[in-house]
């Protein structure tokens, strides 16, 4: 049994949401970033979609009939601007030390209004919380702290340069959306994986206070900023408020989040400064 066809794997869930909307992705082109084995290309290919892969390593890669092509997130993706309908990138923003310039090239390289799928750990969850309270670990008493022995990931060529960093950067789902958002995106649905053990254990117990937590949060900061339109603070708050109590999110072992572009990388700033008047830009 592949990765694919394994619950346990984050493929997994990718393969049933290609598949199920396979006539969205037939004959559109679709970027493949980080692609590893093909896995995830060899998928688009099968439903009609034209997959265009690339990844730090494209030695790894193993799709018969589809050229992987080598790209470094640092010095972009090797494509003209807007190429691409879609652009999936499973299991690689956690290892990008750069974030937002990596959102700004998925933005580029998107036609307007294309859709950026994301999959990453899902660092919100309860037991990832939790791990990190007691250790500043992806998974206490499982793994170390990031580190230079297991956090360095090389390809097998003695004579590249390459390194691929492993999971430092491993990002939740209110860091993950104003990234998005400052690059252009907006977040149009999330589709949910699989729920942690650990993290449904600790539900019951925890919830009632990031409802509460969360609810006066969000009350307190809607009467700060006044020179923000009321509507668009309570469209903003009311979405992080959303997705901080989001019992989903609060179990579920990944982030699988599918945004749409809604702005030019020009257009971002101006956009944003317009909702807000020059003395609340200093926080």
């Amino acid at each position: 049994m592949g990765y694919e066809d394994n619950p346990k794997s984050i493929k997994y869930y990718v393969k049933r949401y290609l598949l199920k909307n396979s006539a969205k992705f037939s004959k559109k082109i679709v970027i493949d970033f980080p692609t590893g084995s093909g896995i995830t290309s060899q998928i688009l290919k099968s439903v009609g979609a034209h997959p265009m892969p690339f990844d730090l390593f494209p030695e790894f890669f193993e799709v018969e009939g589809v050229v992987c092509q080598k790209a470094d997130i640092h010095e972009g993706i090797p494509t003209d601007n807007h190429t691409a309908d879609y652009l999936i990138c499973q299991e690689g923003i956690e290892h990008f030390s750069d974030q937002i310039q990596a959102f700004r090239e998925f933005n580029r390289v998107l036609k307007p209004g294309g859709e950026l799928i994301i999959t990453t750990p899902n660092y919100g969850n309860l037991r990832s919380r939790l791990s990190y309270f007691l250790g500043e670990s992806e998974r206490y008493n499982t793994l170390m702290p990031p580190n230079e022995l297991d956090s360095i990931w090389f390809s097998g060529d003695d004579d590249s340069s390459d390194f691929y960093l492993g999971h430092i950067f491993l990002i939740g789902i209110q860091k993950l959306r104003v990234i998005a958002r400052l690059s252009g995106f907006e977040i149009i649905d999330i589709q949910f994986t699989r729920a942690r053990p650990t993290s449904t254990l600790l539900l019951p117990f925890f919830y009632p206070l990031i409802y509460l937590s969360n609810l006066i949060n969000y009350r307190k900061n809607l009467r700060k900023k006044n020179g923000i339109n009321r509507e668009i603070k309570e469209k903003v708050y009311g979405e992080i408020f959303r997705l901080g109590i989001n019992i989903k999110l609060l179990v579920d072992s990944h982030l699988f989040v599918c945004f749409r572009k809604v702005s030019a990388l020009d257009q971002v700033k101006s956009e944003l400064k317009k909702h807000i008047q020059p003395n609340e830009l200093i926080i």
